[in-house]
C-alpha cells in the first residue's frame, strides 16, 4: 500500500498548518526526519490495536491522558515520571475499584503541535502569529519566537525519543511494579482526602499482593505495565516523514506514536489529515464535537476503517457538559445500528473551557465530571459500552482548573498556572476523577 505524497496532501488545502517562510528549510527538515529510526514499532501498534478491540467489545477501558501541549523544556526525568505516576495511580484505581482491565495511553512523546482558533494573537496593540506549539514556533511573545521554524520538527523527534526512553526505563525498570503502589502517592497528594482514600485502597492491594506471593503467584503483570504513546497528527510534514513501510507486512505505519488522532478542526472528510490517516495501519482516533452529524461519523468510519476492523477506530467525543446528553445519543444509535466497530471515548475537557475574570483559560472540575457522567448515562441508556476517557492532566500541583476536592477558586489560578495552552487537571483532581469514574464503571 502506498501513501499520497506531501504535494498531493497540500493540494487538498489542509487546515491548521504552519506557514513556513523558507521552503528549502522545510525540505531539509523533512529529509532529515525520513532518515531517523522509528520512535515506535509496527508490532507495538498492532498490540495496542488488539487492546482497543477489547475496549470496543466492552471488555476493557481506555485511560488516555497527559499534557495539553508538551514543551521541549519539559523533557526532564522528573516531569516524565510525574506524568507517568499520575496515570499509573489513575489506572490502578480504575482497575481495582471497577474490576476492569485498563489500557494505558499517554498524550506523550509527540503532543507538541496545537490547532488554534485564530492565526494571530494581539497583545497591547501588537499582533503576531499565534503560538501553535513547540513543534511550530516559540511561546515567547516576540516576532522572532513566533516565526514558524521547520527545524523544530527535528527537535520534536529528538524530544519524543528522549521521552520514550525515559518512559520505557520507568515501566520496565521497577517503577511501575504494583508493589510501588504506596510510593506513587507522595507529597501533596497524600495530604488530600482523595490521597487518603487512595492510601486505603493501596493497603488493600498490598494485602492482596502479599497473599498472592504467599501462594506462589507472582505474574509479570505485577511488575510492569504496557504503556503506549499518542498525539494529535497535526503537522503534515512531521507525520508524513515518520510514516514508513513495515518490513513484515509491507503496509504503512506512522512510527511517530502508537496511536494518532484527527482533531475536531481537521476531520473534514476531504481533508488531508483524513486522507493521510486512512492509509496508515496504526490504531487511530477522531475527535467529534457537537456539530458532528451521524452521517459525518458514518462517512469517517467508512473512509478510515473500510474493513470495519475492531480496534482500528476510536471516536473521542467532546461535546461539553451541557450538550452531551442531547447530542451523543443520535451519533451512537446510528453508528451502532450500522454495525460499525468503534471504541467510544469521552474527552470531557475541550467542550468545557471558559475564560475566568482574571483572563486565564480554565475549566470547572464539576463540568468535567458532569460530561463524563453524561457520557456514561447515554451509553447505559443505549446498552452500549462507555469505552474510556481522554483527559488533559499533569502530575504536578498546578492551579489551572477550578473546583475539585481542593476547592480551587478563580482567584487561585495565578498561583501555579503553567500550561502553555489549555488548562489541565492537577494530580489531586486527576486522582479524584479516577475514583469518580471507577464508581460510574461499577454501575456500567
Amino acid at each position: 500500500m502506498s501513501i499520497p505524497d506531501l504535494e498531493a496532501l497540500h493540494a487538498l488545502g489542509p487546515a491548521q498548518q504552519p506557514t513556513y517562510p523558507d521552503a528549502g528549510a522545510v525540505d531539509a527538515a523533512v529529509a532529515r526526519l525520513r532518515t531517523m529510526p522509528p520512535l515506535v514499532f509496527a508490532g507495538e501498534c498492532d498490540d495496542l490495536k488488539t487492546k482497543l478491540a477489547a475496549v470496543s467489545r466492552g471488555e476493557a477501558f481506555l485511560l488516555q491522558g497527559g499534557d495539553c501541549a508538551e514543551t521541549f523544556a519539559g523533557v526532564t526525568a522528573d516531569n516524565v515520571r510525574n506524568k507517568l505516576r499520575v496515570l499509573l495511580q489513575m489506572a490502578v484505581v480504575l482497575t481495582y475499584a471497577a474490576s476492569v482491565p485498563v489500557v494505558k495511553v499517554g498524550r506523550i512523546a509527540g503532543q507538541y503541535a496545537k490547532p488554534r482558533s485564530s492565526d494571530l494573537e494581539t497583545r497591547d496593540g501588537v499582533t503576531l502569529p499565534a503560538y501553535r506549539g513547540d513543534a511550530v514556533n516559540g511561546f515567547d511573545f516576540t516576532e522572532a519566537a513566533r516565526i514558524p521554524d521547520p527545524q523544530r520538527l527535528v527537535d520534536v523527534y529528538n524530544s519524543s525519543a528522549a521521552t520514550l526512553n525515559l518512559v520505557r526505563a520507568f515501566v520496565t525498570g521497577g517503577y511501575a511494579d504494583l508493589r510501588q503502589v504506596h510510593t506513587w502517592n507522595t507529597d501533596f497528594v497524600r495530604e488530600s482526602p482523595v490521597g487518603q482514600q487512595y492510601e486505603a485502597m493501596a493497603n488493600e492491594i498490598e494485602r492482596a499482593l502479599t497473599f498472592m506471593q504467599a501462594i506462589g503467584a507472582d505474574p509479570d503483570e505485577f511488575h510492569r505495565v504496557d504503556f503506549h504513546s499518542s498525539h494529535e497528527a497535526l503537522v503534515l510534514e512531521y507525520e508524513h516523514a515518520m510514516t514508513r513501510i513495515d518490513s513484515r507486512t509491507q503496509t504503512p505505519y506512522d512510527v511517530s506514536g502508537h496511536f494518532v488522532w484527527i482533531g475536531e478542526r481537521t476531520r473534514q472528510l476531504d481533508n488531508a489529515h483524513v486522507e493521510l490517516l486512512s492509509h496508515i495501519r496504526n490504531p487511530i482516533g477522531v475527535k467529534l464535537g457537537p456539530t458532528t452529524t451521524p452521517d459525518d461519523a458514518l462517512a469517517l468510519a467508512a473512509k478510515l476503517n473500510p474493513h470495519n476492523e475492531p480496534g482500528r477506530l476510536t471516536f473521542i467525543t467532546r461535546f461539553g457538559a451541557g450538550k452531551i446528553r442531547d447530542g451523543l445519543p443520535h451519533l451512537v444509535e446510528k453508528v451502532q445500528a450500522a454495525g460499525v466497530q468503534v471504541a467510544w471515548v469521552c474527552d470531557p475537557m475541550h467542550g468545557n473551557t471558559f475564560e475566568a475574570s482574571s483572563g486565564y483559560k480554565t475549566r470547572r472540575f464539576d463540568d468535567v465530571i458532569d460530561e463524563v457522567q453524561g457520557f456514561f448515562d447515554v451509553h447505559r441508556s443505549l446498552g452500549t459500552w462507555p469505552g474510556g476517557i481522554h483527559v488533559e492532566l499533569t502530575g504536578d500541583d498546578v492551579t489551572e482548573c477550578v473546583g475539585g476536592g481542593e476547592e480551587l477558586l478563580e482567584a487561585d489560578l495565578g498561583g501555579r498556572y503553567e500550561s502553555v495552552c489549555d488548562p489541565r487537571l492537577n494530580r489531586v483532581q486527576s486522582l479524584e476523577l479516577a475514583f469518580l469514574v471507577a464508581e460510574m464503571l461499577r454501575k456500567a
